[in-house]
């Protein structure tokens, strides 16, 4: 694996003394100024260090194409030098473009108030690479597509499930301008990812100054033990919890419920362990961040 590491500072991810960070994910997309916000609310609520990381795919720094059976062979090797070293300079600048990212990454987080900074450059897909750094990762912030694209509305980012399902750390998926959370709403269905959500809920300091919807979408028997129990929890913590059981569809009442209540980030766990019930019946994870105009924090 072919790594380009540019760490600004001596801080070592292997080092036991540092503490788990905030990894945000920079690239070219319309999409990086927020990441880079919602990275640095973090970090400073947190108290957490920030690192910034710009991946250049494999695919972006194809191969040379070899022309050695089109081409005389007086030519050939003249040819193939110059692709080879066009090659080498597109690569060059690919490179050059990501540390001119980071740096302006890294000024802005700066500018709000983050104190430890760091930032590295990688020549892997970023699923890979996010998995290799997860066990130094508190909370990945990513946008909802990259810089393949940059110019659309629509769609998920061509990775963004891939990372989502590889990491088993919280995710923040970013897809809008910065607006700090005031009001969250935990959707809450009682499976692992919904109570590792739940528990970060109760447990983390990020969520004690803002109202907690938590909510439930389904049959109103198992709603109602399911949001005691869970209400039980968020008041042990101390949080202002309002609970609701919501009916039909469930992403379009999330949806709707979101917007009713002026909702600034939604918490809940994602996808299933079933790929194939995924595949088939469509997965409520996708749904969401297809249609919700608020970030999401994802939890597996």
């Amino acid at each position: 694996m072919a790594v380009s590491n540019s760490d600004n500072n001596n801080n070592s991810f292997s080092n036991g003394a540092t503490p788990p960070l905030i990894l945000s994910c920079i690239d070219g997309s319309h999409y990086t100024g927020a990441v880079c916000d919602y990275s640095a609310w973090l970090a400073d609520s947190l108290g957490a260090p920030l690192k910034l990381l710009h991946n250049i795919e494999r695919s972006e720094v194809p191969a040379v194409t070899d022309f050695t059976g089109s081409i005389g062979l007086g030519s050939q090797e003249e040819l193939l030098e110059e692709l080879t070293a066009l090659e080498q300079q597109r690569a060059q600048l690919l490179v050059k473009q990501g540390k001119l990212m980071l740096q302006a990454a890294r000024t802005r987080v700066e500018a709000a108030g983050v104190g430890q900074v760091m930032s590295c450059q990688r020549h892997d897909s970023l699923p890979e690479s996010v998995v290799e750094l997860e066990d130094s990762i508190r909370v990945l912030v990513l946008g909802i597509r990259g810089e393949e694209h940059a110019d659309s509305d629509q769609g998920l980012g061509a990775q963004l499930e891939t990372v989502v399902r590889a990491l088993h750390k919280p995710i923040l998926v970013v897809n809008r301008e910065f607006q700090p959370p005031k009001r969250i709403m935990l959707a809450y269905d009682g499976s692992e990812a919904a109570c590792k959500a739940l528990s970060l809920v109760a447990e983390s300091p990020l969520f004690r100054q803002m109202s907690c919807h938590l909510v439930n979408v389904g049959p109103a028997d198992v709603a109602e033990k399911l949001l005691a129990q869970a209400s039980a929890e968020l008041d042990t913590a101390g949080l202002a919890v309002t609970a609701s059981h919501l009916e039909g569809n469930p992403v379009e009442a999330l949806i709707a419920y979101q917007s009713e209540h002026q909702i600034d980030l939604t918490v809940m766990g994602a996808f299933s362990h079933n790929r194939l019930r995924d595949l088939l019946m469509g997965s409520i994870t996708a749904k969401m961040l297809l249609k919700t105009r608020q970030p999401l924090l994802l939890l597996r």
